[in-house]
């Protein structure tokens, strides 16, 4: 039985857990479970804070588990990334005072709660800067002196605006929700089950599954449009001058392929959702 860390609260959390609802694991129903016994699928779950979670499955006391990428390169654990689960998107930036003149980091005081993210930085940069670590809530830090800028993880900078901080520089990081393990547990069965249910649910929403029926003289170009993943599937129609494809296309693409089909000659288009696949 493998055991599998997810956050128990935060952003993550209940995106985390309708994830793997989606991948057919159980999941908890009451949030104040800390442990969770999915017998049938050979895995117990264990719902801990999203920042221990690296440190856990790094030390080997669990097998894989749900965190941020940030959050993984600022534990400097073990632990290595497995897939990219596509939600819970992130960047790692710099903020000053609304309307301050700052334009370098260079020998300020930077107050973030992960240094040792922002430390790598500094260091790819060849950058002098005092760090100074915070368990949260760095936004006060520049009003109450402890620090010149912040470096932390902005989602839609509302906190910030909020606190009266703007954004500036470049960005340091790129996050999102992962999976994470250890490489030496890579080949498990049951973690190769869990990493394929995942990566199925992570295609399944970035497609859906379009038909179409088209004039045959048509149908090289239709098939252009509609490439699907090898190769759209053709089926003939009773009327022997018409075919029925069918062909899965990026979620984002949907309604402009619909209209290039329709402009086409294409008719009877159907769109259908695609719940889980194995490619």
């Amino acid at each position: 039985m493998i055991r599998i860390a997810v956050p128990n609260k935060g952003s993550l959390s209940d995106a985390a857990s309708g994830m793997l609802r989606e991948a057919g694991y159980k999941q908890r129903s009451d949030n104040r479970d800390l442990i969770l016994i999915d017998s049938g699928n050979n895995v117990e779950f264990y719902f801990l804070r999203p920042r221990d979670i690296a440190l856990y499955v790094g030390s080997g006391e669990l097998d894989a588990g749900i965190t941020g990428r940030d959050l993984l390169n600022d534990s400097e654990t073990d632990a290595v990334e497995l897939l990219g689960l596509n939600f819970g998107n992130s960047t790692f930036r710099f903020a000053k005072p609304i309307g301050s003149k700052i334009d370098s980091i260079s020998n300020l005081k930077i107050a973030t709660s992960y240094p040792a993210l922002l430390g790598k930085y500094l260091e790819s940069k060849n950058i002098s800067a005092q760090v100074i670590k915070l368990d949260g809530a760095v936004e006060t830090s520049v009003k109450l002196g402890v620090a010149d800028v912040i470096a932390d993880v902005v989602s839609t900078g509302t906190t910030l605006r909020q606190a009266g901080l703007e954004i500036f520089d470049n960005p340091i990081f790129f996050s999102e929700a992962i999976l994470i393990g250890r490489e030496n547990q890579i080949g498990n069965a049951d973690l190769q089950v869990l990493i394929r249910r995942l990566q199925g649910v992570v295609i399944a929403r970035q497609y859906i599954l379009m038909d179409y029926d088209v004039p045959n003289s048509l149908l090289v170009q239709a098939c252009e449009l509609t490439p699907g993943i090898e190769s759209p599937t053709v089926s003939p129609l009773q009327a022997s001058d018409w075919s029925a494809v069918r062909a899965m296309v990026k979620r984002e693409q949907t309604n402009d392929v619909m209209d290039k089909l329709w402009e086409l000659g294409a008719r009877g288009i159907l769109v259908t959702d695609i719940h889980a696949c194995r490619l």
